[in-house]
């Protein structure tokens, strides 16, 4: 009862002991009786707010007001007074024509259960001989299996090229339009992402965007750690490419080496091929039917249980809270 009427324990208490012994149980609580002698007259909380709406002073905040008005030789309250007016008559917002502050866009969650549900592209550049010179490595990974599903290497950057990169990707993985749970497609804020291009193509094939957070690269960890891959390893050119025909050499080289020989850290070292068409299942069992026959040969040497290597069943680009601490252990992004 207390709480619901907003009052002290004891004070409740006390009323009850009034109203028991004859008192008429009101609220006897008789507020402050301080007297403010300094406060402001509504005269002079008029002058501030006139003064402030002012043409010389409606893109000026208090803390430039004030000396000007000290040079002019005239006080009428320093600066807190003119900020507690202000926010008294509803204005104390951002003066002038700057831009105000902007909603936090809300952070991308996206779940993948099987290969073909969200992909996640992006472009990087690589040198060239010539000085000041890119070539354009554009890349579109399937974040379940790490698969790279289209790769390609231009001499611009461009929103057509992304647009015919994506269509053939879609083809060669019988992405079709009306599909149960349609592909997303997740990429930074970069000008061929954003390209009007780009969307229409998307919406023709059925597939649905999905975009970072400005100048947040936990948005896009898969992309980023597949880039530094592709820049550290021991066969890439000490040297700049020479030509685009020698980097989509390369680039091919790479891609098949990846999808096909590399094991991978995140989905408990199988290929990313070998996830994308369903083997990685046969394999992770085959192993650990391996590890328990050890386990069971020499069971002194096993503290613990055998190795996990089952697969990680859902991939996540920023996993809710709550499941943090399941997913972190399976959700390693190295290459």
């Amino acid at each position: 009862m207390a709480a619901l009427l907003g009052v002290g324990l004891t004070t409740l208490q006390r009323w009850r002991r009034r109203f028991a012994g004859d008192g008429d149980g009101l609220d006897g609580r008789k507020g402050s009786h301080r007297l403010v002698s300094h406060r402001l007259t509504d005269e002079e909380r008029q002058r501030i707010l006139l003064t402030c709406n002012e043409p010389e002073f409606t893109a000026l905040p208090p803390g430039q007001m004030v000396p000007t008005l000290a040079d002019r030789g005239l006080y009428i309250g320093s600066e807190r007074t003119f900020y507690r007016v202000l926010h008294a008559y509803g204005q104390a917002h951002r003066r002038g024509r700057a831009r105000p502050p902007q909603e936090t866009r809300p952070m991308p969650r996206l779940e993948a259960r099987g290969p073909n549900e969200v992909w996640r592209w992006d472009i990087t550049y690589l040198p060239t001989s010539v000085r000041g010179v890119w070539l354009y490595f554009y890349l579109v990974i399937d974040v379940w299996s790490r698969k790279v599903v289209a790769g390609d290497v231009a001499e611009r950057e461009e929103a057509q090229i992304a647009a015919d990169l994506v269509s053939r990707a879609c083809l060669r993985e019988r992405i079709s339009k009306g599909r149960p749970k349609p592909l997303t497609l997740h990429a930074d804020n970069g000008n061929a992402m954003r390209a009007a291009t780009l969307e229409s193509r998307l919406e023709e094939l059925g597939v649905l965007r999905s975009f970072s957070r400005p100048r947040v690269s936990n948005d896009n960890p898969y992309s980023e750690s597949l880039f530094r891959t592709v820049k550290y390893r021991p066969d890439y050119p000490r040297h700049p490419f020479q030509s685009v025909e020698e980097t989509c050499a390369w680039v091919a080289r790479f891609v098949g080496w990846y999808n096909d020989r590399h094991r991978h850290s995140g989905i408990r070292f199988v290929t990313p091929s070998q996830r994308h068409s369903g083997e990685a299942v046969a394999i992770s069992r085959h192993r650990a039917g391996v590890y328990e026959q050890a386990r069971q040969r020499h069971p002194r040497r096993w503290s613990r249980s055998s190795r996990c290597w089952n697969q990680p069943e859902v991939v996540w680009i920023n996993p809710p809270l709550q499941e943090n601490g399941v997913t972190a252990a399976t959700l390693l992004m190295a290459a």
